[in-house]
């Protein structure tokens, strides 16, 4: 074996077809196209959705919902979790900065206590919203809700 007879392998190489040059290619005439029709014709293209005439599945599906823009979203913490902190870190308040220390919340969340849980000690606690069992359980327990 030499340079002269190398080859390369059976079927990994074709030359592309040329349409479009005449009826002895065999791919003269409508070069390949079909008869007529949008498809024919040059710059053809298909509305995204598309689907042959049949009423596409964006227009069968009714719309639904609604987004509202003024909502506000919060964090929710519950008061087993203000237990828990204050008791690991033997504090009298807890405010975001303590949440955020915690892992609870990060620094453009709001946060919302909510009323799962007891509290056992007076606590100070400092959020931008409370549910009325949490409010009425901090005051129950001794402490203050303060709203940011």
């Amino acid at each position: 074996m030499d340079l002269s007879n190398l080859k390369p392998a059976q079927g990994s190489t074709f030359s592309r077809k040329r349409i479009g040059r005449g009826p002895g290619s065999g791919k003269g005439g409508t070069s390949t196209r079909g008869h007529k029709g949008a498809k024919q014709r040059s710059g053809y293209k298909t509305k995204i959705g598309f689907e042959g005439g049949q009423m596409p599945l964006q227009r069968r599906v009714p719309k639904f919902g609604f987004k509202n823009f003024n909502r506000v979203e919060y964090k929710a913490v519950n008061l087993e979790m203000l237990q828990s902190i204050a008791e690991s870190k033997k504090l009298q308040a807890i405010d975001i900065d303590v949440l955020m220390e915690a892992g609870l919340v990060s620094s453009k969340q709001k946060v919302k206590i909510l009323g799962k849980g007891t509290l056992s000690m007076p606590l100070t606690v400092t959020a931008h919203a409370f549910s009325k069992t949490a409010e009425a359980a901090i005051v129950a327990a001794g402490g203050t809700a303060v709203k940011l």
